[in-house]
């Protein structure tokens, strides 16, 4: 294992996790490829290494949000995979392939006898051509004249609550939105739409969360390999007397005399302040629990239970007995943001 600094946290990611992920998510359903999501750095977690591991293993369609992001991943792939911006695009962007999200985005492709995505809204009334517009472009073929449609898309709402009803509407409106376009595949499912059955399965799904570990299927066992360790060092340990407190604000008040580890990390790192005294780590297999608030730059943990811990110790913060999903819940959000806050201090440590 790679050493650090000391004081340094280390956060370490398996590409083997992820590609196996990949694997199993594009082997779901006969006849439908997995594209691979890399919004926000592979969802904070780095594209320039994830990139070309699902490359290799062989992804051929890549999802970023804006423009740079796709021009970043183009350096580090190489030619050849697509790789789609969902959030704009610009005319010259030979070797990307942009996602067309209104009728005017269809107006300045057309003509340039270039290939485009095309995304229609089906109910989440964000990005993607209304059902008015849709309506206009499905009458008036010519507007789309020049352009090579190589997916027709919609974003699935409601996908991790296999219940809702507008799942099912939404693969209805999607359906009939299609008939406009029976030559070009089309592109339906996200992480969690590709657990909704057969009836969601199209040419090409968009998984994203599912890669880097998150549950696609909330409320039931998570089917996907783990991806990250977050560890962090004790610097002190410090033992308080009943009724002391601890941090600021003395949140947190001692209710017996207490064994307090600090360790090494904070909302500076991206571990939220909204964990306070919600949070937990996890040391030599036995679970302290977070006391007072986080800080920038430091974290108290109760290590009252259990044997006396040294300073040094590496306490996992993320991992195994304490996921990023029980920490996005935890702290009222969701996994998504406990990976893509993960700050720039921790040494990075990309594992097979």
């Amino acid at each position: 294992m790679m050493p650090t600094e000391t004081g340094q946290g280390r956060l370490t990611i398996s590409l083997g996790a992820i590609v196996a992920n990949w694997r199993m998510l594009d082997a779901m359903h006969p006849g439908q490829a997995a594209a691979a999501v890399m919004k926000a750095d592979a969802y904070g977690l780095g594209a320039a290494a994830i990139g070309p591991a699902l490359r290799d293993a062989g992804c051929a369609h890549f999802f970023v949000a804006y423009r740079q992001e796709g021009v970043a991943l183009r350096r580090a792939i190489g030619a050849g995979p697509m790789i789609a911006v969902l959030n704009g695009f610009a005319p010259d962007d030979s070797d990307l392939m942009p996602v067309l999200n209104s009728l005017e985005d269809v107006r300045t492709w057309a003509g340039l006898g270039r290939e485009a995505i095309l995304h229609l809204d089906t109910g989440m009334a964000r990005l993607g051509l209304d059902p008015a517009e849709q309506a206009i472009l499905a009458g008036a073929p010519s507007l789309r004249a020049g352009i090579g449609l190589r997916f027709v898309m919609t974003h699935l709402c409601c996908a991790d609550d296999p219940i809702h009803p507008l799942n099912e509407i939404q693969r209805q409106r999607f359906a009939e939105a299609c008939t406009a376009y029976p030559e070009v595949p089309r592109c339906l499912a996200n992480s969690s739409g590709l657990f909704l059955g057969a009836g969601y399965a199209t040419a090409l799904a968009r998984p994203g969360m599912a890669l880097y570990g998150l549950n696609p299927t909330p409320g039931r066992p998570n089917p996907m390999r783990p991806v990250v360790t977050l560890e962090a060092p004790i610097l002190q340990i410090r033992h308080v007397r009943t009724g002391e407190s601890v941090g600021y604000g003395a949140a947190w008040t001692a209710p017996r005399p207490s064994r307090i580890a600090t360790v090494a990390a904070g909302y500076a790192d991206g571990y939220l302040r909204g964990l306070s005294g919600r949070g937990w780590a996890i040391l030599a297999g036995r679970r302290m629990p977070l006391v007072g608030r986080v800080s920038m730059d430091l974290l108290t943990f109760d290590a009252t239970d259990g044997p006396e811990p040294a300073m040094g110790d590496m306490v996992t913060l993320m991992g195994p007995g304490v996921t990023p999903d029980d920490l996005g819940h935890a702290a009222g959000t969701i996994g998504y943001e406990m990976l893509t806050s993960l700050g720039a201090r921790y040494a990075r440590v990309w594992a097979a």
